[in-house]
């Protein structure tokens, strides 16, 4: 699985970084959720799920 996050449709919420910190982080300098582990993990499904604008994106291998 690849894990990615378009950061000009990201509105820093944060939920992402909160259901699934070993994939996502809150980048507060720029206010807006980055991708630090693109293999993903499990819970990764459950941030896209719950992302309020869908800028999470999980492609499979």
């Amino acid at each position: 699985m690849v894990v990615t996050l378009d950061a000009d449709e990201c509105i820093g919420c944060g939920v992402c970084s909160q259901i699934c910190p070993d994939v996502f982080e809150l980048n507060e300098d720029a206010g807006k959720a980055r991708v630090i582990r693109p293999e993903g993990s499990e819970c990764a499904a459950e941030a896209v799920d719950s992302c309020p604008v869908g800028c999470i994106h999980i492609e499979q291998k």
